[in-house]
């Protein structure tokens, strides 16, 4: 830091001030000559310093700025009102509201200088910054008031409060009155609306406005840019973003900066596009494009989603070698990544590293304990847990879900139970996830007023029951077939305002078929049409899969010829119920018949569909069929499993072909098929038969 000269004068004093560019040796500079005998600031050296510290976002220095303003009110040092506007921008950055408006109403007193429309405005916005939007239109009337006129900024503000109010239609009209009044709207008020609409899901608006921009030969910069591209692929329109990234790249006055890349890349990867995220990043890289941890952050937690761990690996070690330092996103991102890929090794390897760098968070340690949960191992599990309580980690609502459910998942029930009284007893906010995975433990185990006592606890404890904590319950009600009692509380749903879900239903359903209770399971059809749910695919499948397995054969064909002409369109498996169904009732023409008539509806049989086709043929000894279908399995290059060697193997045997059942044995074997105990079973049965005297 420099010395200061023992004849200090203010114009001495500011050249050292903007010769430092350290801003905490330039208040120390600036505290040392306040104290100097025989000397006092001028206005030029306040509005220095008070101009730094507005453009510091350091919040430790806000008693600075106290200060400065207390010296100004005792030199009675009149300032301009640009130091006036630095004071104000700090206050308001830091939702100092009442602050702000003191400065404001004691200008003339303090700073010697009347207020603006600058000033106007940035009080104003200062009202905006603390998202008290109806006091700063309040304070707009005051410019009328004063006779002070509105500009740009002004109009801006307006733009900007138009659009926190989502009043988008509002928002137009101030722009069209900006060039009613020949006050140009620039690219900031045009980009506040775009923003505004883009985040609001209005991206086609959005782009009616920028393309408004470039109908008034306005140039949109690159945010304006960044603001539809991340809008369409928050939609999931990959086309509409792919055709604006196409127009940015083609607009010779702007260039994508690091945050257009960034959101490129995070909306591929969320599209599930993630080759094309990593071809985008391997573009940055071969022009030298500057990177952050965002961009690095967002790929490899798409790469570590689609399974790629290690695209994902290799994308964090150019990370490291290029001196950018991982944060906790990027690490937490990992090692959950390779807890998917079944790499537990390196999730220790970068636990310890992840330890030593102090990057550690509950989500961590959350990550942790899930991923040692899904691998049954619960010393370790317990071994993490002990590790967070001792370096001073507070438990959240995850973390307890996490424990509650691994120690369920894995038959620790009396542990899990006890995880949930001590979160309850300590006041800890549980989840959904945390109750309906302790009651699907207690209702595997068959314990279902243990379970039931769970829920009751729920509703004394003040919780707000959702659907999947009521789903779980019914679940195991419907398994134990106590009907009564599932349905019992499917109407409590509706009494506690818990609407049923499309899950509720089709448990519901999905139990009374079983048990052919098909006149309830219609009812409850009936309700889902009635309170609005539209059944999908699983509801009606369930529907056919009980009416099949109830023998009422023809009554499934004629729901499905019902759900036909409403237009719905089944899907495979939907297709594969049926076809079952029929070839268990023995009508397998009419089982081909909707196998062959698949195309129409663009819908590819797959391996069930033809094994199913193929034991019903096996099953009535028509060998030519079955042998057409496994043609077909051949050559749609489709890889027969060990189900469909047992099918045929069976079908062969049941025919007497025990040589031709060999043969496909030794296919299987030579296709890597491992037998099972079904699959020796077969053959040892067919070959004691045939030895079997006649």
């Amino acid at each position: 830091m420099a010395q200061l000269p023992q004849n200090l004068s203010p114009k001495i004093l500011l050249q050292l001030l903007k010769s430092e560019k350290n801003l905490n040796s330039a208040l120390s500079l600036f505290n040392s000559a306040t104290s100097c005998p025989n000397y006092t600031h001028s206005p030029a050296v306040f509005h220095h310093i008070l101009r730094r510290l507005s453009a510091s976002t350091d919040p430790k220095l806000l008693p600075n700025t106290n200060r400065v303003v207390d010296l100004i009110r005792l030199q009675q040092c009149p300032c301009s009102e640009d130091t006036v506007l630095a004071v104000l921008n700090i206050y308001s950055r830091n939702q100092m509201l009442e602050r702000a408006v003191e400065i404001f109403q004691k200008m003339k007193e303090v700073f010697g200088c009347e207020p603006g429309v600058r000033s106007y405005n940035c009080l104003m916005n200062a009202f905006v910054v603390s998202n008290q939007l109806s006091k700063a239109e309040l304070f707009l009337r005051n410019f009328r008031l004063l006779g002070v006129s509105p500009n740009l900024e002004t109009f801006n503000i307006l733009l900007k409060i138009a659009c926190r109010k989502r009043e988008f239609d509002k928002a137009r009209e101030l722009i069209d009155v900006m060039w009613e009044r020949d006050l140009v709207p620039d690219v900031y008020s045009y980009g506040t609306l775009i923003n505004g609409l883009a985040k609001s899901g209005n991206v086609n608006e959005a782009l009616k406005v920028f393309d408004e921009m470039l109908g008034r030969d306005l140039k949109p910069d690159v945010m304006c840019y960044n603001m539809l591209i991340d809008g369409f692929f928050k939609k999931g329109d990959y086309e509409s973003a792919k055709g604006i990234w196409e127009r940015l790249t083609k607009d010779s006055w702007v260039y994508p900066s690091v945050v257009t890349y960034n959101v490129l890349i995070s909306g591929l990867c969320k599209c599930g596009r993630f080759s094309e995220g990593l071809d985008v990043w391997d573009r940055m890289r071969k022009n030298d494009r500057k990177m952050d941890s965002y961009t690095y952050s967002a790929l490899i937690h798409g790469l570590c989603e689609s399974g790629d761990i290690d695209g994902a690996e290799g994308v964090y070690k150019d990370m490291v070698e290029s001196k950018t330092s991982p944060d906790s996103i990027v690490y937490n991102a990992m090692l959950s990544g390779f807890f998917r890929g079944g790499r537990i090794r390196d999730c220790f390897q970068l636990w310890e590293l992840m330890g030593k760098e102090g990057t550690r968070n509950v989500a961590s340690f959350n990550i942790m304990l899930k991923g040692l949960f899904d691998y049954g191992d619960i010393d370790e599990a317990n071994s993490i847990r002990e590790l967070m309580k001792e370096s001073g980690f507070v438990a959240d609502s995850t973390t307890y879900g996490i424990l509650v459910h691994g120690f369920s998942e894995n038959g620790y029930n009396s542990k899990s139970l006890h995880v949930l009284k001590a979160a309850e007893e300590k006041g800890g906010v549980l989840d959904a996830f945390a109750y309906s995975a302790m009651i699907n433990g207690l209702c595997k185990e068959g314990k279902l007023d243990e379970a039931a006592s769970v829920l009751s606890g729920m509703v004394k404890g003040g919780y707000m029951l959702n659907a999947h904590v009521y789903n779980a319950l019914i679940n195991g009600f419907v398994g134990a077939s106590k009907f009564e009692d599932a349905i019992r509380l499917y109407h409590e749903m509706g009494n506690t305002h818990c609407s049923p879900t499309v899950v509720t239903y089709n448990t519901l359903i999905n139990g009374l078929c079983k048990a052919e209770r098909f006149g309830e399971a219609y009812d409850f059809v009936k309700e889902m049409l009635e309170k609005g749910w539209k059944p999908g695919v699983i509801t009606y499948s369930i529907l056919i899969k009980g009416l099949c397995l109830g023998r009422k054969v023809d009554m499934a064909l004629n729901l499905w010829n019902q759900v036909i002409s409403k237009g719905f369109k089944p899907d495979v498996q939907m297709h594969n119920v049926l076809i079952h169904g029929l070839c268990s009732a023995g009508k397998t023409q009419r089982a081909l018949s909707l196998y062959l008539d698949m195309n129409h509806w663009s819908c590819a049989p797959n391996l069930v569909t033809h094994n199913t086709l193929m034991e019903g043929f096996y099953k009535e000894g028509n060998l030519r069929n079955a042998s057409v279908i496994w043609a077909r399995i051949l050559r749609k290059g489709l890889q027969p499993d060990v189900i469909s060697y047992n099918i045929t193997l069976k079908g062969l045997c049941s025919c007497n072909r025990i040589s031709g059942a060999i043969l496909f044995l030794h296919n299987a074997l030579a296709n890597k098929i491992v037998p099972t105990v079904i699959t020796w079973n077969i053959l040892v049965r067919a070959v004691i038969h045939s030895w079997a005297p006649k």
